[in-house]
């Protein structure tokens, strides 16, 4: 059986469902134990303790259940506007410069 992935908008008091700050992931493993990963601006999935520690109650952010569909936009929106997207775009020839 495949792992169980369950995504997550990050919202706070400056964003929303719609803009959210981010996006999270929790990946449930067939053994039972689950590895927590946020997008990050370096353009990949780092662990990250933020979820466990919303459950905790620390209210700094919410963690919204979403679909794939919906991670995979906030990543591609993330991903558009990071300096390193910028960087490769133009050192290839396929971006503005």
């Amino acid at each position: 059986m495949p792992d169980k992935v369950t995504y997550y908008a990050i919202v706070n008091d400056l964003n929303s469902r719609e803009r959210p700050a981010g996006v999270f992931r929790r990946t449930y493993t067939e053994d039972g134990g689950k590895c927590d990963e946020a997008f990050t601006t370096d353009l990949v999935w780092e662990r990250s303790a933020s979820l466990v520690s919303a459950e905790r109650g620390d209210l700094l952010n919410e963690f919204i259940e979403i679909t794939e569909d919906e991670a995979n936009q906030i990543v591609e929106r993330i991903s558009s506007r990071s300096p390193r997207t910028k960087r490769t775009r133009s050192s290839n020839g396929s971006g503005p410069r």
